[in-house]
């Protein structure tokens, strides 16, 4: 185990108890990222091996891996090491987990992706790396190229390590665009040069430099770069090139002959990406770069065989996956044939016509769009596998949400345009027209007027009508200069200003009348209208200075200068709650606090490293700021001391915008210079106001003023209009508020991602009625009853929708492409007449006919006629196909399944219940058929089936909210919470469990019980109480709460009231009592609650003792008593008069937790907690029935009996367990018994644990991987296990992986 080389230390100390950190996590939780696009600049940014795929945005390169389990591309990593534009990419050859990428920082690195890191880096390489690609003939050698040559080899490791120049590949004529090694003939290579021409290197023969120029340029001197160059893999010398303007031939290079060159339909086509088909050989795809049409090519035909268009964008660069992606499903697969070279004639049998011959290959194509777009197409299949239709490419430098829609997030970009997302599904919905050159700001016009204002580098200032989707207006007053921000006031909707390198802020109305130009003695770089003063706007100036101006007066003089940073101010922003506070960001690293109203500086908050750009007041919380800067960095401030309460490393660049929406206080955006958009929790910061919200707590408690709250040393108080709003909105209601106050408090906390999803389901379970519905539901999960209704009309709405005359949005789709999609509905909802007609007003006769007779013979004679009669007419002697629709819904939906595509499973197996699907009954062995109600009972078999599994795929995408719905709409109460719970949304949980009531009863404890826990962390031990107390025979968990409370005796007594418990006194008679009577496990709480709780240690040790060196033992006789033991209060147990019960107690409670971890199929942990157990027993002087060969015994059996065969080829081949190993793992069953609570049954998974970081890499201790999603930091400080471990190893072992005795807290 990795691990125990960082930890054996502690396991051989007694005293390092003191100056121990209590074991924390970051505060500030990722939930969301909006990846960026792929870069239009250069040529080799996309790249493929076995099952995983790269493409790199301008800073970073994304990694995309297969998840076989469900068949789909997933987003992997994250890796940014280069400071400046990455100029190329390239897989190894020989070892799928490597490649490598070059920069405009004259960097070249070697990344593993396996582990996530840089393996080898080389720096300063005398010029810029423009190409570049592993050697084909040696095992770790890169080549790479400057724009004129020469061609550099490194070597990255061995004897020979270190850069070499190509003997003959060096002073060019012309600039290299691109190179390309032969993968079959040792030291082959070739080069594409601006001129045209190419230069080809093979050793032992002549070099033959710039030759085969298209004939058209012989003897000019016209450019026509190179922009694609590939080998025929199945030959020596044929080598397909593509010129700009020429078009495409195929080489010898040998000969240096043109022999085949390739025509395409029209003139205005040109080519800058083509791929060989590795699975099919003679065919290769092409990419066109001005429309996205994707071309499929043999090399014995002149014009493509095949066209599809895939987007309206062109295309940047194409690749071709080696292996298809093994499909679950899997069809037979034809026969190769092997061929000498891919020219050698396909010869078609004799009834194909020349087009049938050639049949599409399984292949899937990486395409990447000069939009920053990226997908992954299955040519076999026609359809997309996946596809990030738009995504920014550069820098983005400011992120505004809709201030009527919390759900919609605007963002500006160096790259031209601005985007609207809807943030739950994380997709573009809106882009502007783009070429403004740099958008640097951007601004809502306040309410629901749906327009943005942005500022740009050298086009003014615009404002953008985002639903007619064009430019309405333009703002010229500052000539060529860069416009850095723009501001649209919220409190008067006329006025926008703009402030500019020229040295104003000019302020205007709408229509472009100007109201005032504030002269600034240098360039304005950002300015904020106050929120309590719609006449007052503050700048922030390179001259150092935030000035603050009174737009109701004629005066052009500020009304304040507030001087005090040492270099320039970027942004200002004024406090949304606090009259007069606001607070601006520099390059000096601080943000400053200003009181307008005392003249003054109140605080200074300093902590990032580099200049400051984004900043962001909480909307709820009057003290709470938010800081970005160019260190990469977000800072949370309590800015009553000046406190940093949090910081969050995950952007790979320069942080620039920070927003959020007043409605959903506490989640932000951010985005970055890594021209990504990241969403984030702030509610773990404002703990335990959720908690005493769920506790039911007074209003004083949850919602307070603004003077108070900001007074030092107030937990914090909701102050904001949504939360006033909730309150007042509470207070009108009749009857019992408690279940809407739980549902609107929240919508306002929760994270985008389902909560309101959620929400709307639970009103559907207890009964609401559907009028009551929000518009939005049928966009998510919905419930079962609701499934074919709304689907249906969604159906209906498809057909009927005409185009809008200004279009809608991005890519809308023809009416034919509508009218397909609801052909597609209603086929899956068994309507398959309606599908017919659709099909025919389409001209797809052939579908029509083949499952017309699915509705009935007669409809199917008629349409046949209509067919016919259509033919005679236009003299066509078509064969005229047919076949029979049976429904069979169990081979569909497993077909779908299979296939990944859980959602359309599910609304097969929902419409096959309520009895749409016509079947044809299939007769039994005994002729009889199947009746009825036993089809009704498999359909529902299979509907929970399918809604297990879809829940389960969201599960491991890191969405639990959203497994949770899945489960709740099939009415799965207990598995929709055990989801909640497992993906420790435990204050979530709680709120739905109270109003869905008795079906969630008993998860809805178990989640209180956790959350106590919590409390337990933030010292809030009377809030801890409360929760228990809202459970049913709390009284064992009152006694573990008051047995750890660390008070004085006056203070345990007060608690022990509150829990009517006995005082600290009598509960020491109590125990001597027991004692006496032999009641072992009575003895032990008492003991726990009396003064010397340390008596409680040896008297419990020794009952469990006692009881596992028995033979027929079982985890339920122990475990009460070992549990209620580790509430020892911490202090008593690191006591040296403790030592030896201490260590005992350790191993019991690594062992049993190590038992409960396997009931649990807790397996990332299990291997963890028997080598805890191991070491303690070999480090630690004690006397425990239990022998390091037993815990590795049962750890081998457990692993080989739980191994399962069809397992991943990566992993070592799979031997069956022995019969040893069989019984073993037959004892330790009989041991664990069942688990009480059977939903929470299987591995923990928080939200975002699939998102990737760039943050430093952090090793967990328990397995010695890099961590993926949420870290937890132990209790040194230094060591860290990721979150979902951490919770699983609390849930059955309390004490800390590093076997101090602390106790873990990870809730």
């Amino acid at each position: 185990m990795a691990w125990m080389t960082y930890i054996s230390n502690w396991f051989d100390q007694d005293d390092w108890y003191e100056g121990l950190q209590r074991a924390n996590m970051s505060q500030v939780r990722q939930v969301g990222l909006l990846a960026a696009g792929c870069q239009p600049w250069n040529k080799d940014v996309c790249a493929a091996h076995g099952d995983r795929f790269a493409y790199c945005a301008t800073l970073a390169i994304y990694i995309y891996q297969l998840d076989h389990r469900y068949n789909e591309f997933k987003l992997h990593a994250i890796m940014s090491e280069h400071k400046k534009t990455i100029t190329a990419l390239s897989w190894c050859p020989h070892n799928p987990d490597l490649f490598a990428s070059g920069g405009t920082d004259n960097l070249v690195i070697i990344w593993n992706v396996a582990e996530q890191k840089v393996i080898a880096k080389l720096d300063n390489t005398k010029g810029v790396p423009a190409s570049l690609s592993w050697c084909w003939n040696a095992g770790d050698t890169v080549a790479f190229v400057s724009h004129r040559g020469p061609l550099f080899i490194w070597t990255i490791s061995g004897p020979e390590s270190g850069v070499t120049v190509h003997r003959e590949a060096h002073s060019f004529l012309s600039d290299i665009c691109i190179f390309r090694w032969h993968s079959q003939k040792r030291g082959k290579v070739v080069f594409g040069h601006i001129d045209g021409s190419l230069s080809i290197f093979q050793p032992g023969s002549k070099s033959q430099k710039h030759v085969l120029r298209p004939d058209s340029l012989e003897g000019t001197d016209e450019e026509d770069p190179v922009t694609a160059l590939e080998w025929d893999p199945l030959s020596t010398d044929y080598l397909l090139v593509a010129n700009l303007h020429f078009g495409i031939r195929l080489l010898d290079s040998e000969s240096l002959y043109c022999i085949t060159t390739f025509n395409f339909p029209s003139a205005a086509a040109s080519v800058q990406c083509l791929a060989w088909v590795p699975s099919a050989p003679g065919m290769f795809v092409t990419g066109d770069s001005q429309v996205g049409v994707l071309r499929i090519w043999n090399v014995s035909r002149t014009t493509p065989i095949d066209n599809f268009k895939l987007k309206k964008t062109g295309f940047h660069c194409l690749h071709v996956l080696n292996s298809p992606p093994r499909k679950k499903f899997s069809t037979q697969s034809p026969t190769k044939n092997h061929y000498t070279s891919s020219t050698s004639e396909a010869v078609p049998p004799p009834t194909l016509t020349q087009n049938q011959a050639f049949s599409l290959p399984p292949g899937h194509v990486v395409c990447c769009f000069l939009d920053g777009g990226v997908g992954l197409y299955d040519l076999g299949a026609k359809k997309w596998d996946f596809l990030r239709d738009l995504g920014h490419v550069e820098t983005i430098f400011d992120c505004k949400f809709k201030p009527d829609d919390p759900n919609l997030l605007a963002t500006a970009s160096f790259d031209g345009t601005i985007k609207v997302w809807d943030i739950n599904t994380l997709t573009a919905v809106h882009t502007s027209p783009g070429n403004e050159g740099v958008v640097y700001s951007l601004s809502w016009a306040p309410g629901d007027l749906n327009c943005i204002a942005g500022a740009t580098s050298r086009n003014g200032a615009f404002i953008w009508d985002v639903k007619r989707g064009k430019m309405v207006q333009r703002f010229n007053e500052h000539g060529k200069n860069g416009i850095f921000c723009v501001a649209w006031s919220h409190k008067d909707s006329k006025r926008i200003a703009t402030c500019s390198g020229d040295g104003f802020c000019i302020i205007r109305t709408v229509d472009g009348k100007v109201l005032h130009r504030y002269k600034h003695p240098a360039a304005v770089f950002g300015c904020d209208w106050s929120q309590n003063n719609k006449d007052m706007i503050a700048t922030g100036c390179e001259d150092k200075n935030v000035r603050v101006y009174y737009v109701a007066t004629s005066s052009d003089q500020p009304l304040k200068v507030f001087s005090g940073h040492t270099a320039k101010v970027f942004h200002v922003r004024w406090s949304p709650l606090r009259e007069g506070i606001l607070c601006s960001g520099s390059d000096d690293g601080s943000v400053r606090i200003w009181d307008y109203t005392q003249d003054a500086c109140i605080n200074i908050l300093s902590g990032h490293t580099a200049p400051v750009r984004g900043l962001m007041w909480n909307t709820e919380i009057p003290y709470l700021l938010l800081s970005g800067s160019w260190d990469y960095t977000i800072k949370v401030w309590d800015t009553r001391e000046g406190t940093c309460l949090d910081t969050v490393y995950d952007h790979g660049a320069d942080v620039y915008g920070l927003t959020c929406h007043p409605s959903r206080p506490f989640t932000m955006a951010s985005c970055s210079r890594d021209s990504t958009v990241r969403l984030w929790s702030l509610t773990p910061l404002i703990a335990p106001l959720p908690i005493n919200i769920l506790a039911d707590r007074s209003w004083e408690e949850i919602i307070g003023n603004i003077d108070h709250a900001v007074e030092q040393g107030t937990p914090p108080l909701l102050c904001g209009k949504v939360s006033r709003d909730i309150k007042h909105e509470i207070e009108k209601l009749t009857g019992n508020p408690r279940a809407k106050k739980l549902r609107w408090f929240s919508e306002c906390l929760s994270p985008p991602g389902g909560s309101d999803n959620l929400w709307n389901l639970v009103a559907v379970v207890k009964g609401q009625d559907d009028s009551l519905l929000p518009q939005n539901y049928c966009k998510g999960i919905m419930h079962l009853k609701h499934l074919i209704k709304f689907r249906t009309s969604e159906a209906q709405e498809l057909t009927t929708v005409k185009m809008s005359k200004f279009g809608g949005g991005i890519g809308v789709p023809t009416k034919e492409e509508r009218l397909k999609e609801a052909a597609e509905i209603h086929l899956r909802l068994g309507q398959i007449q309606r599908y017919c007609e659709l099909m025919v007003e389409l001209g797809e006769w052939d579908k029509a006919l083949s499952v017309a007779p699915g509705v009935s013979m007669k409809y199917w004679k008629k349409l046949m006629q209509r067919r016919a009669d259509q033919l005679i007419q236009e003299d066509k002697d078509d064969v005229i196909p047919y076949c029979i629709a049976i429904g069979d819904v169990k081979k569909l939906v497993n077909f779908f399944m299979s296939r990944g595509q859980l959602t359309e499973a599910l609304l097969v197996a929902q419409a096959a219940c309520e009895g749409n699907m016509q079947t044809v009954h299939v007769s039994t062995a005994k002729g009889s058929s199947y009746p009825d109600d036993i089809y009704k009972e498999d359909c529902h078999e299979l509907l929970h089936k399918v809604s297990e599994e879809l829940a389960e795929w969201y599960f491991q995408d890191g969405r639990a909210v959203l497994a949770a719905c899945c489960q709740l709409a099939v009415d799965n109460t207990e598995l929709a919470m055990a989801y909640l719970i497992r993906g420790n949304e435990l204050e979530l949980a709680v709120s739905v469990g109270t109003v869905l009531g008795e079906p969630a009863a008993p998860t809805t404890h178990y989640a209180l019980e956790l959350l106590a826990r919590k409390c337990m962390m933030i010292p809030t031990w009377n809030l801890a109480a409360d929760l228990l107390l809202m459970t049913p025979d709390n009284e064992l968990q009152l006694v573990k709460l008051c047995a750890f409370y660390p008070g004085c005796t006056e203070e345990i007594n007060d608690l022990h009231e509150k829990c009517k418990l006995p005082t600290v006194e009598e509960c020491m008679q109590l125990a001597e009592a027991a004692l006496a009577d032999g009641n072992i496990f009575e003895t032990v709480k008492y003991f726990l609650l009396s003064q010397e709780p340390e008596k409680a240690l040896p008297i419990g040790i020794d009952f469990i003792k006692e009881c596992i060196s028995s033979s027929d033992w079982t985890l339920d006789t122990v475990y009460p008593v070992l549990d209620l033991l580790s509430y020892i209060r911490t202090e008593k147990l690191v006591l040296h008069t403790c030592t030896k019960a201490r260590n005992e107690l350790l191993i019991l409670c690594g062992y049993i937790g190590a038992l409960l971890a396997i009931r649990r199929q807790y397996q990332s942990i299990v291997p963890a907690l028997y080598e805890y157990t191991s070491q303690l027993l070999k480090r630690r002087v004690v006397s425990v029935p239990l022998k390091i060969e037993h815990l590795s015994e049962e750890l081998d059996a457990w692993r080989a009996c739980t191994r399962s065969p069809s397992r991943s080829p990566e992993e070592s081949p799979y031997t069956p367990p022995s019969d040893s190993q069989r019984m073993v793992y037959a004892t330790l069953l009989k041991r664990l018994q069942e688990e009480p609570l059977k939903g929470i049954v299987g591995p923990d998974y928080v939200t975002g644990s699939n998102l990737p970081s760039h943050s430093d890499i952090h090793i967990s201790c328990l397995t010695g991987l890099k961590i993926q999603g949420p870290v937890f930091f132990l209790e040194d400080g230094k060591s860290t296990i990721s979150l979902n471990d951490a919770l699983m190893w609390a849930k059955v072992n309390p004490f800390s992986p590093l076997g101090t005795g602390i106790r873990l807290n990870p809730f």
